[in-house]
C-alpha cells in the first residue's frame, strides 16, 4: 500500500492510496469462489458452477463490493500509519479500478484542529456570593401559599392579581369585528394576557360595572386585518374574585408531604431545596462566565463535519420537543441555519475543555461523581433508589463522569482566571436565571 497525504484547504486532508493488484484480485477471486459454492444456476449442479461462469454473471458487482471493503480497510490502516485523526467520516473516490492493475482511490476528510488554550489569566469571572435570608424564605413560603390558594368571590373593587369575569364587545370605527366578542370570559389582572391597555379600566371596577377600554392592536398582531388598528371594547364585569390564601400551619405542611414537625420542618425542607437550586444556579452562572471568557480568548478553525453532527443533534432535540408539545404531530425539517451558531459554540467548547482536560491530565474524581449523582437524586421522592439506578446504569454513570470532568476543567481555569467575588441577593440571582 502506498499513501500520499495532501492538505487541500484549512482542516481538509486528501489521502491518495494505492493498493497492489495482487491484493485486490486475490480478494475478488476468493469472493467469486465462495459464490460458486452457493449459487444455483440452470445446467449446473449445486456447488459445481465454474468460477468463470460466476465471474461472467457477478464479476462486476463482486469487484465493486471488494473495492468498497478495500477502501474502508486501507483508509483506516493509512490514517493509523500516518497518525492522522479524522473529524468525521471520509468521502471516497475510486480513481482506478481495473483487473490486473493496482487499485487507486482518494479519501477526503477533515482533521481536528490543533488546539492550544491561551489567555486563561485574562479571563475575568464575577463569582456571586449569596446567602438565603429569612426574608427570602418568607417570600418562598408566600409563593407556596399562593400556589395552593383558591378563588373566592369578593364585593370590593377589582385590583391587580384578582380574577374578573367579563362580557365584552369590540368595535373598530363603530363596527363589531370578528373575534372581538366574548361572554363569561375569565381574566387574571396583572398577567398581561390581553393586548396592551385592555386591562387598565378593569382595575378598580366592581361587579355589574360597565367600562370602556380604548386600545390599539400591535403591528405584529396575529390577525392581519387588526394589525395597528384602534379599537374600543365595551366591557361588563360580572364577577370579581380574590385569592383565598390557606393558613400556614401544620395542616398546610402536610400538603408538601411533611407529616412531622409542622411548619418549622416545612421551612427547613423548603430552605434546603432553595439552597440546592441556588448552588446549581451559582455553579451554572460561574461556568457560563468562564466559558464566555474561554471562547473570547480562543478562536478555533472548526471541522465542518463536527459542526454538522452537532446541528443534527440540536435539530433532533428540537424536533422531539415540538412533538411532545404537539402530542406527537409530525414536525417539518428545521433549517440548519437555526442551529449553526449554537452548534459552532458547542463544538468550540468541547474542543477547548477537552484540551484543558488533556493538558492537566484530569480524570473523573469519583467523589465528585458521587456528589453529582446525589444532588440529582435529591430532587426525587426516594433519593436512595435513584442513586442505585445511576450506579448500576453504565450510560448514566458515564454521563456523570463526563460532567464531573467538565467541572474539574472549569475549576482548573478558575485557578488561573481573575475571579472577583460579588455579594448578590437571592432573588436577583434566581430571577435573572429564571
Amino acid at each position: 500500500m502506498q499513501v500520499s497525504v495532501e492538505t487541500t484547504q484549512g482542516l481538509e486532508r486528501r489521502l491518495t492510496i494505492t493498493v497492489s493488484a495482487d491484493s485486490v484480485d486475490s480478494a475478488v477471486k476468493a469472493r467469486l469462489q465462495q459464490l460458486a459454492k452457493t449459487q444455483r444456476i440452470n445446467g449446473f449442479r449445486p456447488g459445481k458452477v465454474p468460477v468463470s461462469v460466476i465471474k461472467k454473471r457477478f464479476g462486476q458487482a463482486v469487484r465493486q463490493e471488494v473495492a468498497g471493503d478495500v477502501m474502508q480497510r486501507h483508509f483506516y490502516e493509512a490514517i493509523t500509519k500516518e497518525k492522522i485523526a479524522p473529524a468525521g467520516m471520509p468521502t471516497f473516490d475510486l480513481t482506478k479500478d481495473v483487473d490486473g492493475e493496482d487499485l487507486e482511490f482518494v479519501a477526503t476528510f477533515e482533521v481536528y484542529p490543533e488546539v492550544k488554550v491561551e489567555g486563561l489569566d485574562k479571563i475575568k469571572v464575577e463569582k456571586p456570593v449569596v446567602e438565603i435570608s429569612e426574608k427570602d424564605l418568607d417570600t418562598m413560603m408566600e409563593t407556596l401559599q399562593k400556589q395552593h390558594a383558591s378563588w373566592k368571590e369578593v364585593k370590593r373593587k377589582a385590583k391587580k392579581d384578582d380574577k374578573v369575569t367579563i362580557n365584552f364587545v369590540g368595535t373598530i370605527d363603530g363596527e363589531e369585528f370578528e373575534g372581538g366578542k366574548a361572554e363569561d370570559f375569565p381574566l387574571e389582572l396583572g398577567k398581561d394576557r390581553m393586548i396592551p391597555g385592555f386591562e387598565k379600566p378593569l382595575v378598580g371596577a366592581k361587579k355589574g360595572e360597565e367600562v370602556v377600554s380604548e386600545v390599539t392592536f400591535p403591528e405584529d398582531y396575529h390577525a392581519e386585518a387588526l394589525k395597528g388598528k384602534a379599537a374600543s371594547f365595551a366591557i361588563t364585569v360580572t364577577k370579581v374574585e380574590g385569592l383565598d390564601l390557606p393558613k400556614i400551619d401544620d395542616e398546610f405542611a402536610t400538603l408538601f408531604g411533611v407529616e412531622e414537625g409542622g411548619v418549622e420542618a416545612l421551612k427547613a425542607e423548603v430552605k434546603k431545596n432553595m439552597q440546592r437550586e441556588l448552588d446549581q444556579t451559582l455553579k451554572a452562572t460561574v461556568k457560563e462566565n468562564v466559558i464566555a471568557g474561554l471562547l473570547e480568548n480562543n478562536e478555533l478553525d472548526l471541522p465542518k463535519a463536527l459542526v454538522d453532527q452537532e446541528i443534527d443533534a440540536l435539530r433532533e432535540q428540537a424536533k422531539q420537543r415540538f412533538q411532545q408539545q404537539g402530542n406527537g404531530a409530525e414536525v417539518p425539517e428545521l433549517p440548519a441555519d437555526l442551529f449553526q451558531d449554537n452548534a459552532k459554540r458547542r463544538v468550540s467548547i468541547g474542543l477547548l475543555l477537552g484540551e484543558i482536560i488533556k493538558d492537566n491530565k484530569l480524570e473523573a474524581d469519583e467523589a465528585k461523581v458521587n456528589a453529582l449523582i446525589e444532588t440529582a437524586a435529591s430532587a426525587y421522592e426516594d433519593p436512595k433508589e435513584v442513586v442505585e439506578y445511576y450506579q448500576t446504569n453504565a450510560e448514566l454513570k458515564q454521563q456523570m463522569q463526563n460532567l464531573a470532568l467538565e467541572e474539574q476543567a472549569i475549576e482548573a481555569i478558575l485557578e488561573k482566571a481573575k475571579v472577583k467575588e460579588v455579594k448578590k441577593a437571592f432573588d436577583e440571582i434566581m430571577n435573572k436565571n429564571a
